[in-house]
């Protein structure tokens, strides 16, 4: 056996407190898969007073010392955020340390810089917890031609639209049971503004399409605006709502889109059986076909088994003088707008109950070249709703119908507009 090859970790939190476990739990079996035992050399914390499960001798607060030190050889990132995360990662890799991270938000805010670098960069752990989707798309689809990237990636916005599909609890009772039983943390805006899918987009569609790609290039729009209404309404007509994050390649192929938004998918859809805080990923190959990743998206364990994988690749790669792939950005393809993004909708108006009023609804959409493929009309005395769903059409165009139905005087309000997805079962 060789001699011990030294990890250095960033943080001793929810993931980095596992991380320890687990190297010292399964310590026998990682040496024998790594071909040398894995060392702990220190934790950087901030605050090492704080009551933890390791050996206190370990702790230490001079993070920057800790990743530089000579006998290091891994450096395990868990602590998150842009900075010291960013400056710890890059003096690392300066130094000739192989790196593991699960800081999704660097990555897609910065990765280039991560990736130029020219070190061992790995990234399982950055994107849906302990399910395989980085390597896959990283290494194994490498050879395919990527499609689509469709899939729910944040355990706390599925578990809230779960709450609120199977009971008809609204938005705020079921954000409060989430933060109770530990699925969202006290300040939840960026899980349910869609910063933490945007984030894991950027990353998933980088992967995907051989472009540089960026959280600032993710249109994104979180769940706070759905309502227990908008909840009913779907699930009256076969729906189901759920936060999508959504990677696709123009028609042409020359663009790719990438979004976060809520949608309607079909309760046949295999999306719509995917349950609490649990996540699931299809990838559309052109020779592969439909891939699906499911499972735990998130938390300590799960995550710090995705670390560990990682950990495990880079101290092979360290002992035989080789590195993992670099970044693949060869194809430089635009991200195109969201306005040129295709879907179906579904509307719902709130209207004037009298005759003519359909007719004009529907010479609004047609002026927008936007196809109505179904229509239902429930009277409620002077006032009636209107629930249109269309056929395939640009977001631009949608955008341009809605504002005309907002200047029509028998259009008292436009009460939700929801995109429809997955109506095509992978």
């Amino acid at each position: 056996m060789r001699k011990p090859l030294k990890v250095a970790l960033l943080g001793c939190g929810v993931v980095g407190s596992q991380v320890a476990r687990l190297l010292h739990e399964q310590a026998g079996d990682l040496a024998a898969r790594v071909g040398a035992p894995l060392e702990l050399a220190g934790i950087a914390v901030r605050r090492p007073g704080r009551a933890r499960d390791v050996d206190p001798a370990l702790l230490t607060t001079d993070a920057m010392a800790l990743v530089t030190r000579d006998d290091v050889d891994i450096v395990v990132e868990v602590i998150g955020g842009i900075e010291p995360a960013r400056s710890l990662i890059l003096a690392a890799m300066k130094t000739g340390k192989s790196v593991v991270t699960a800081n999704k938000a660097l990555l897609a805010e910065d990765g280039a810089t991560l990736h130029a670098a020219g070190g061992d960069l790995y990234f399982e752990a950055a994107v849906a917890g302990a399910i395989p989707l980085v390597r896959p798309l990283r290494e194994s689809l490498t050879g395919d031609h990527v499609r689509r990237v469709l899939g729910i990636v944040n355990g706390t916005t599925n578990y809230i639209l779960d709450k609120m599909d199977s009971t008809g609890a609204s938005f705020g009772d079921a954000l409060e049971e989430a933060q109770a039983l530990g699925y969202a943390e006290a300040d939840p805006t960026a899980d349910v503004e869609g910063f933490d899918a945007a984030a894991k987009a950027a990353i998933l569609a980088g992967l995907a399409f051989h472009t540089r790609v960026t959280a600032a290039d993710v249109h994104r729009e979180g769940i706070t605006e759905i309502s227990a209404s908008d909840v009913a309404s779907a699930k009256a007509m076969g729906y189901v709502i759920k936060l999508l994050a959504i990677c696709a390649r123009s028609d042409d192929g020359r663009s790719v889109g990438v979004r976060v938004h809520p949608a309607m998918i079909p309760r046949k859809h295999p999306l719509a059986g995917v349950r609490e805080a649990y996540n699931a990923v299809f990838v559309e190959a052109e020779s592969a076909g439909s891939l699906m990743f499911y499972g735990a998206g998130a938390g300590g364990a799960p995550t710090a088994s995705a670390v560990l994988g990682d950990i495990v690749a880079v101290g092979r790669n360290r002992l035989a003088g080789t590195r993992g792939p670099a970044e693949s950005v060869y194809a430089d393809l635009p991200v195109h707008p969201m306005g040129e993004s295709v879907t179906r909708y579904h509307v719902s108006l709130d209207v004037a109950d009298k005759p003519g009023v359909l007719a004009r609804v529907a010479d609004i959409f047609a002026k927008h070249d936007v196809s109505i493929q179904t229509v239902l009309q429930e009277g409620r005395g002077d006032d009636a709703q209107l629930v249109l769903v269309t056929h395939r059409a640009s977001d631009a165009a949608l955008s341009a119908t809605v504002e005309g139905l907002r200047e029509l005087d028998s259009v008292r309000a436009v009460a939700s507009v929801m995109r429809v997805e997955g109506d095509e079962t992978p």
